[in-house]
C-alpha cells in the first residue's frame, strides 16, 4: 500500500460516520509542516498569515508552538475581530478603506495597541484621520516595500503590483511623513512580501526549461532584494530608531529571507496546509494537511464516476493550476470537456470502477485558506479518528472578503 493509499484508508475510516461534502485537516501533517517552517526560519519568529488558515482554533494551535508569534491578517474587520478574540499581535498586511473599522480602532486603546495597519500612500493616512470620529488613539503603522525585480530601467517588472514604495528614499520619505503626523500615528514596522520568490514554484513537473528560468529569476531577485531591503531598513531606522519589526518572506522563501540580517520575522501560512500550488519547490516539501471530500452520486459508465460539486477555483490568473485536484484515490482526473463543476463533477480513470455510490473522493485545493470559504467547519484528524470539529471563519459567521 502506498503512503497516499494509507492516508485515504485513514481518512475514510475516520470520517465513516460523516456525510460528504466535508473538509478535514490532518493534524499530524499540520504539526509536521509547522515544525518544518520553524526549522527553515532558523530561530526567527514566524508571523502566521491568517488568510491561509481562516480558522481560529488552528491559529491558536500553531501560535502555541515555539517559533510562531503574531498574526498577519487580511482585512481590518478581521483584525479587529481577532484582537477582540484574544490575539495580542495582529499585523494587517493590506491597506484598508474601512472607515467604520478605523473609527473603532482609533477609539479603543486595546485595539489600537494590538493592531498594526499597512500603508504605502499619504492618502491612506488622510482616510484614517477622517474616520476617527473623536477617536484619538495612536495608530500603529507598517510601511510596505515593493519587492518587485525591475530590469531594463524599469521596463521589465517581475513581481506583484503592490506598494508604490520601491526605493530606500521613497520608504524613508513615507516614514518622515508619518512622523510629522504624530501623535496620531507611529511607524513600528516594515513589510516586504516577495511573492515572485515565495509563491512561485521552481520545479514544475514536465517543464524543465521553465523551472530553470524561474530558478535563475528567483536567484537574481533574492540578491537584488536582500541588498535593497537592507538599505531600506537603514534609511527608515535613521528616521524611526525604535522600529519594532521587519517582516519578510513567505512559505516558499522562509530560509532565504531568514538569512537576511535586517529581517526580524518571517510571514508564512500556506505551508501549514500545503495546498497543490506548493508542490513544485526545490527548497522544501510538505505534507498535504487540508483536504475536502465530495461524495460519489453517479456511475455513468465504465471508468467514470460523478461526484457532487467540487468546482472551487482559487484566486489569481485563471488557469488549470487554480483548480482543485482529485487526490484520493490516486489516478482520477477531470473530464477535459467539463472540468470541476459547481453542482457535479465527472471523474475519469480506472479507480472509478472501484467506487460505489456514497464513497468519498478526496481533493486538494489549489490555495490554502480559500478552502475555508466553502466549508463551515473542519474535522481535525489524528491517526484514524476525528478528534475535534472546529468552525472556520465562515462557520463563525464571517466572510471578510
Amino acid at each position: 500500500m502506498t503512503a497516499r493509499a494509507a492516508d485515504r484508508a485513514r481518512y475514510d475510516r475516520a470520517t465513516a460516520h460523516l456525510d460528504a461534502p466535508l473538509a478535514i485537516v490532518d493534524l499530524d501533517a499540520f504539526d509536521a509542516n509547522a515544525d518544518d517552517l520553524v526549522r527553515r526560519a532558523g530561530g526567527k519568529p514566524i508571523r502566521v498569515a491568517s488568510k491561509s488558515v481562516r480558522c481560529r482554533a488552528l491559529l491558536e494551535r500553531v501560535l502555541a508552538k515555539d517559533g510562531f508569534a503574531g498574526i498577519m491578517s487580511f482585512t481590518l474587520a478581521e483584525s479587529l475581530w481577532l484582537a477582540r478574540s484574544g490575539f495580542d499581535d495582529v499585523l494587517l498586511a493590506y491597506p484598508s478603506a474601512d472607515r467604520a473599522g478605523f473609527a473603532e480602532l482609533t477609539s479603543d486603546p486595546k485595539l489600537a495597541s494590538t493592531v498594526t495597519v499597512m500603508i504605502d500612500d499619504p492618502a491612506q493616512l488622510r482616510l484614517i484621520d477622517e474616520s476617527r470620529d473623536r477617536g484619538r488613539e495612536v495608530v500603529r503603522i507598517c510601511l510596505e516595500l515593493d519587492t518587485a525585480l525591475k530590469l531594463l530601467g524599469g521596463r521589465v517588472r517581475v513581481g506583484a503590483r503592490r506598494s508604490p514604495l520601491h526605493s530606500p528614499a521613497q520608504v524613508a520619505d513615507m516614514a518622515r511623513l508619518v512622523a510629522r503626523r504624530r501623535p496620531g500615528f507611529e511607524v513600528v514596522g516594515i513589510m516586504a512580501y516577495e511573492g515572485h520568490i515565495a509563491g512561485v514554484g521552481d520545479a514544475v513537473a514536465g517543464r524543465p526549461l521553465r523551472s530553470r528560468a524561474v530558478r535563475l529569476m528567483q536567484a537574481a531577485a533574492r540578491r537584488e532584494l536582500a541588498e535593497r531591503r537592507a538599505e531600506v531598513v537603514r534609511a527608515v531606522r535613521a528616521v524611526v530608531p525604535g522600529l519594532e519589526f521587519v517582516n519578510g518572506g513567505g512559505t516558499g522563501s522562509v530560509q532565504h529571507t531568514a538569512a537576511e540580517d535586517c529581517v526580524t520575522e518571517i510571514g508564512a501560512g500556506s505551508g501549514l496546509y500545503v495546498p497543490r500550488l506548493f508542490d513544485n519547490y526545490t527548497s522544501f516539501s510538505g505534507r498535504p494537511a487540508a483536504l475536502f471530500a465530495q461524495p460519489v452520486v453517479r456511475r455513468p459508465g465504465v471508468g467514470v464516476v460523478t461526484v457532487l460539486g467540487g468546482g472551487y477555483p482559487a484566486s489569481g490568473a485563471a488557469g488549470l493550476d487554480r483548480l482543485p485536484v482529485p487526490y484520493l484515490p490516486e489516478g482520477l482526473r477531470y473530464d477535459p470537456q467539463e472540468g470541476p463543476g459547481e453542482v457535479q463533477t465527472p471523474l475519469l480513470g480506472s479507480p472509478a470502477d472501484d467506487l460505489l455510490i456514497g464513497d468519498k473522493v478526496w481533493f486538494r485545493h489549489a490555495k490554502a485558506g480559500e478552502l475555508c470559504e466553502r466549508f463551515e467547519k473542519l474535522h481535525l484528524i489524528e491517526g484514524e479518528a476525528v478528534t475535534a470539529t472546529v468552525p472556520t471563519y465562515r462557520g463563525e459567521g464571517h466572510t471578510f472578503l
